[in-house]
């Protein structure tokens, strides 16, 4: 019902039963259905990454915004645009970005010892200020006329999300494949050295954890550009209210993050009416003080 131009709950209701005028039906069902659909797609998926990568390192600031995975994802996706590849060298570009990313964080922030908390937020922190000047190197040498929509996407933009079939299918496949390892990821939160103890593998169920984290970030990227602090700011709140159990945890934040990202944009959407705002705009809004909170608590 919500944007530039309101429509009542009774034209909404007509639309779905086959009737409706054709701007209604236009509105719905080519540009705020997809859209919607696309954007809890999108936060369910950031949202679970975060949940992933923070049971991973036992951190609860991890973040693929924040890590710099996001950065990696957009310049793989921005390279394959630039080349005028198609769609599935785009996603995949942006699989192989995030990977390289996740890769360079974990291993500099490893070093010769265990990560610690400000060791791999600093390691984050300065590989995302790399991807950004990568970023703003390829956006100053391209054409002109491209720039602007190339610059709403890396903000976080859903105007232009319209097949939503690769976010959904990753969602499900990534909660299907992670369900089953929640025991195992329950254990893996209480250090690595006990989880080999009581049976675990390890170095197989990290490498498991980096991949899918990585492929969800590529994913959500794709659809939206890069979009911060979902995957900060659900899995933290969820953890205060369900706790720590991934079995849980996971499918609620595929809910909450969708709910989340899905509300920012309507927000977006008609905040400034009929303008629009990128949805990177909200979520950093809502996102920045959180995680300043949060760095604030864990300074000792």
């Amino acid at each position: 019902m919500l944007g530039s131009v309101p429509l009542s709950p009774g034209e909404v209701r007509a639309v779905f039963l086959g009737q409706g005028s054709d701007l209604a039906r236009m509105l719905i069902l080519e540009l705020r259905l997809p859209r919607t659909l696309a954007a809890f797609a999108t936060g369910g998926l950031l949202a679970v990454a975060g949940a992933l990568m923070q049971v991973l390192l036992r951190n609860p600031l991890a973040d693929p915004y924040v890590l710099g995975i996001s950065g990696g994802a957009a310049v793989g996706a921005l390279l394959a645009m630039i080349s005028g590849l198609g769609l599935a060298w785009v996603s995949g570009s942006a699989f192989a970005g995030a990977l390289l990313s996740t890769l360079i964080v974990f291993g500099l922030a490893h070093g010769t010892g265990s990560w610690t908390p400000t060791r791999l937020l600093l390691t984050g922190v300065v590989v995302a200020a790399g991807w950004g000047a990568v970023i703003t190197f390829l956006l100053a040498v391209r054409p002109s006329p491209e720039l602007p929509g190339m610059l709403y996407w890396l903000m976080g933009d859903l105007a232009h999300a319209r097949g939503n079939a690769l976010p959904w299918l990753t969602l499900f496949v990534t909660i299907g494949l992670a369900l089953p390892l929640g025991r195992s990821l329950n254990i893996l939160a209480r250090g690595p050295l006990q989880a080999a103890v009581l049976g675990v593998p390890v170095r197989r169920l990290e490498w498991t954890v980096y991949l899918l984290a990585a492929l969800v970030t590529a994913v959500a990227v794709t659809t939206a550009g890069t979009i911060g602090f979902v995957g900060l700011i659900i899995p933290h709140m969820l953890r205060l209210v369900i706790g720590n159990d991934q079995r849980l945890l996971l499918p609620a934040s595929a809910l909450a993050g969708g709910v989340l990202l899905t509300l920012a944009d309507t927000l977006a959407r008609t905040i400034i009416a009929p303008e629009q705002l990128p949805v990177g705009v909200i979520t950093a809004m809502l996102g920045v003080p959180v995680f300043l909170f949060l760095l604030y608590r864990s300074r000792t």
